[in-house]
C-alpha cells in the first residue's frame, strides 16, 4: 500500500488515536504494550498524527487498557478451543495478531471507510473475517456463526460514543442471535464522559462523547440475563506495576480517589 491521505469523519477519526499512540508506545525501551502493526501502518499512511495532541497520560490510559484486554483475551481463549471473538469497532487495532490464537474465530467490525483502509493490513482468511457496517445497523449480527461452545465480545473505546438505547439494543440483539457469551468494554463514569469532550483529541476529531456509567449494576436492570462479573481498575497496582516511578505514583494517588479511579476502567458482563 502506497503512502495515502486517511480522510475519516467525526468518530471514525478516534481510530487514529489508538492507534498513533500504541505506536508511539511500541518505539519506547519498555513498552507497555508492544505494537509493531501500529508501527508499520503509521509508517503507511499519510497523516498528520501529530495535530491529534495525545497527551501523555491519555496514551499510557488507552496502552493500560489494551493490555488488559488483550491479557483477559488471551486467558478465556486459552480456555476453550472452540470459541468465537466479535471485535466492535476495530478501527485497526491489531488485537487479532497481538493475541494470536490460531483456534479462535475472529469477526472484526467497524465502518466501511474503515474496514476498506483496514484490508490493507489485515488481509481475511478461513479463521479471520472483517465485517464492513457501523455497529448500530442490525444486518451483519446475522454474520456471525451460531452454535459455538464460547462467545467472547469485545467493545474498546467504543460504547461512549453511542447512547444508551443502542447500547442496549446491541447487547440484547446479539444475545438473540448467539446466545450465552461474555461482553468487555471500557466506559467512562458520568462526570468523565461529560469532561470528555473538551479533550484535545476528541475536539480535534470532531466526535461526541455520549455515554457514561458511575454504577455497572446498573446494566443488569435492562434484562435478567445481564450479569456483572468485574471492575477493573486501570490505576490498580496490579496494573500499574510495570510503570515507571513518577508515573506509578500519579497513578496511586489517582487510585485513592473515588471519582479518579472511576474515571475509566474496563467491566466484564456475561450475558446470558
Amino acid at each position: 500500500m502506497d503512502n495515502k491521505i486517511i480522510t475519516l469523519n467525526e468518530e471514525k477519526e478516534t481510530l487514529l488515536i489508538p492507534l498513533y499512540g500504541k505506536a508511539m508506545e511500541a518505539r519506547k525501551k519498555s513498552p507497555i504494550l508492544s505494537d509493531s502493526k501500529a508501527l508499520e501502518i503509521v509508517g503507511k499512511i499519510n497523516y498528520d498524527f501529530k495535530s491529534l495532541k495525545i497527551p501523555v497520560k491519555t496514551n499510557t490510559m488507552m496502552c493500560l487498557r489494551a493490555k488488559i484486554i488483550d491479557t483477559f483475551v488471551t486467558s478465556v481463549l486459552n480456555n476453550e478451543q472452540d470459541s468465537v471473538v466479535l471485535h466492535l469497532g476495530c478501527g485497526l487495532d491489531s488485537r487479532y495478531v497481538r493475541v494470536n490464537n490460531p483456534d479462535a474465530e475472529w469477526y472484526d467490525l467497524d465502518y466501511k471507510e474503515v474496514i476498506d483502509i483496514r484490508r490493507n493490513f489485515y488481509p481475511e482468511t478461513e479463521k479471520y473475517h472483517l465485517i464492513p457496517s457501523s455497529v448500530t445497523e442490525s444486518q451483519w449480527i446475522d454474520i456471525i456463526p451460531k452454535k459455538h461452545k464460547q462467545y467472547l465480545v469485545i467493545a474498546e473505546g467504543l460504547l461512549m460514543y453511542l447512547k444508551e438505547n443502542e447500547i442496549k439494543e446491541i447487547i440484547m440483539s446479539i444475545k438473540k442471535r448467539i446466545g450465552n457469551y461474555t461482553l468487555i468494554f471500557d466506559a467512562f463514569n458520568v462526570f468523565t464522559a461529560k469532561k470528555a469532550n473538551n479533550h484535545p483529541s476528541i475536539k480535534k476529531t470532531g466526535a461526541k462523547i455520549n455515554w457514561g456509567i458511575d454504577d455497572p449494576t446498573e446494566l443488569t436492570k435492562w434484562d435478567p440475563g445481564i450479569h456483572f462479573l468485574k471492575e477493573i481498575y486501570l490505576t490498580s497496582n496490579d496494573v500499574i506495576r510495570n510503570l515507571k516511578p513518577g508515573t506509578k505514583l500519579l497513578y496511586k494517588i489517582a487510585n485513592l480517589i473515588p471519582l479518579a479511579r472511576k474515571a475509566q476502567r474496563i467491566l466484564i458482563f456475561r450475558i446470558e
